[in-house]
């Protein structure tokens, strides 16, 4: 007794002293938990069997149950063993070790897009805060001092590395919620439960374990994690319980140490679990719509922005269908207002519009973004989506035909049929689009050659418009083709007379006016055989030719020496 009282007051952890922490282990039969074995994957039923063959404990534990109980399909399963890293590497033909703050293992199924990771991680010991070594700074800033450090926290209490491992009643202690720490075993089908989970689960209601001040202290991206879970489960009457939710906006100036690649994943899995929109009005409700990371305000700030709110509903609808998501195509929705406004920007400042939006692209994302994980990857696919948008304007030439070819051309497209959703560019164009890219080359020549069309009728619309407001009753009364035709024949009387003028010799147009009548007279008088003298020189301006034989020749003299 005294031991213990010593060892409360030192901050020490005794296992024997502490065992009462660990709650009591309680096997629920499947006949009470009702869960379905059908929604378990085989891929991770397969994981446990091959640790359990090996001697080991296994158990699908986390989220997966949670879902599993609430009559929901995991997207992803997770399992906790007894054993190491390095032994559950062994047993696999592929699986990898990753980690540094927390080391786990990828057991990795299939390849390509139907690949699946199925992660396994080792059970952690209970330790206090106070038996672990305490370092300056962060993961980034203190690397050097948590190297072969297995349990380190920094100076706000916040776990920088937890490797110690232990047994199954004490990594149920040091998971988060009570509803994620139940392990199920898929061959027994028995659910081992240490902390209530099952009864709040029945009871819709999300309980930290312990203390949750000092919880969020140990990990603030707890913080997020609460606000995720209980938006996906708002909707099966899942409630934060009082003293879990009361902490949560004090301890929101713990994440200011929490790194910025950290903070941005877990922005990512708020808005790409298939409830963003929960999830911000989750936000909201709880008073966490600001400090928690800029883009994240952002989104709560344009949620009832029309091209935004279809983005997340669209990203919501997708992950409902089991069709993947992309961060770049989320972002690029999020931060479109942006280039669009730093675009129109650059072309009224005189920069011509490829310019303006690369430079656009450029200083919004160093904005918005910042150093990330993955941010080259990253900027190339959001820049790639935008750039492509004013190339979906143009519709003839080759250009269609190199624009379906591109890679990201897909999400590109989906950019552009949002942006027709909301009114911003006309729904025929995405409409267009979708029948070329799956058409056949002679279909693709015939939707070319209609646009090509409809850009000539175009262009004569533009031509006719000034006529008819210059001489409106003229074009009314005779009609297009006959207005069509007026210029022409004015245009030609000019270069007939100044033909005619230049044969005769005469510089002066006014001359040419004088032989006209002459000239009737003399056709009238052709039929006269008393005349031929008269007939003669009538007949030359007629049929001679050879003057127009000069005015051309006379063309050639100046573009050729004689």
């Amino acid at each position: 007794m005294i031991k213990r009282l010593i060892n409360k007051l030192f901050g020490k952890n005794d296992s024997a002293a502490g065992q009462h922490t660990f709650g009591k282990r309680v096997e629920v039969p499947a006949s009470v938990h009702h869960i379905d074995p059908q929604l378990v994957d085989e891929r991770a039923a397969e994981v446990v069997r091959t640790l359990k063959k090996a001697g080991f404990e296994a158990y699908i534990v986390g989220g997966a149950v949670r879902d599993l109980l609430a009559g929901l399909k995991p997207k992803d399963f997770d399992v906790a063993t007894n054993a190491t890293p390095e032994e559950v590497k062994r047993l696999f033909r592929r699986a990898f070790i990753i980690g540094r703050r927390f080391r786990i293992v990828h057991v990795v199924f299939g390849r390509g897009r139907e690949h699946e990771v199925v992660e396994v991680s080792t059970f952690r010991a209970y330790l206090d805060a106070a038996a672990a070594e305490q370092v300056s700074g962060n993961e980034k800033t203190s690397r050097h001092a948590l190297a072969g450090v297995q349990h380190a926290v920094d100076a706000s209490g916040r776990v920088l590395r937890d490797n110690v491992w232990g047994r199954q009643e004490e990594d149920a202690a040091r998971r988060d919620f009570t509803i994620n720490a139940m392990y199920y075993d898929p061959e027994s089908q028995i659910v081992v439960d240490y902390h209530k989970g099952m009864a709040d689960a029945q009871k819709r209601v999300l309980r930290m374990i312990g203390d949750a001040a000092q919880r969020y202290r140990e990990d603030p991206v707890r913080l997020m994690r609460a606000v995720r879970i209980s938006a996906k489960l708002a909707g099966l009457g899942f409630k934060l319980e009082r003293n879990t939710a009361a902490p949560l906006k004090q301890s929101l100036a713990l994440l200011d140490n929490v790194p910025q690649s950290r903070m941005f994943d877990e922005m990512l899995k708020l808005l790409q679990t298939g409830h963003a929109l929960a999830s911000i009005a989750q936000l909201q409700k709880l008073g966490l719509q600001d400090g928690i990371y800029p883009l994240l305000t952002l989104a709560v700030q344009r949620v009832e922005d029309p091209f935004v709110q279809a983005a997340f509903k669209d990203t919501d609808r997708r992950v409902a269908e089991g069709k993947p998501v992309a961060a770049s195509f989320l972002l690029s929705c999020l931060l479109w207002h942006d280039v669009r406004q730093a675009w129109q920007a650059g072309i009224h400042a005189g920069q011509s519009s490829f310019v303006a939006l690369q430079q656009a692209i450029d200083e919004v994302f160093d904005a918005r973004i910042g150093d990330v994980s993955g941010r080259g990857k990253l900027g190339a696919d959001m820049r790639e989506i935008w750039m492509m948008q004013p190339r979906f304007e143009k519709r003839t030439g080759n250009s269609p035909y190199s624009l379906v070819a591109q890679l990201r051309y897909r999400a590109g497209f989906d950019f552009l049929r949002l942006r027709a959703s909301v009114g911003e560019v006309d729904e025929a164009i995405p409409d267009w689009w979708q029948t070329f890219s799956t058409a056949n080359d002679t279909l693709r020549e015939d939707l070319i050659a209609q646009v090509r069309e409809q850009m000539r009728e175009q262009q004569r619309m533009r031509q006719r418009k000034p006529q008819r407001e210059g001489d409106a009753p003229q074009t009314d009364d005779v009609g297009d083709v006959a207005g069509a035709r007026k210029p022409r024949s004015r245009r030609r009387k000019p270069r007939t007379r100044g033909q005619a003028a230049h044969d005769s010799g005469m510089a002066n147009p006014a001359a040419a006016d004088d032989v006209q009548p002459s000239r009737a007279g003399r056709d009238a008088a052709s039929g006269a055989a008393d005349q031929p003298q008269a007939d003669a020189p009538a007949k030359k301006p007629r049929r001679r030719r050879k003057p127009s034989s000069k005015t051309s020749g006379s063309g050639a003299e100046g573009g050729q020496p004689v």
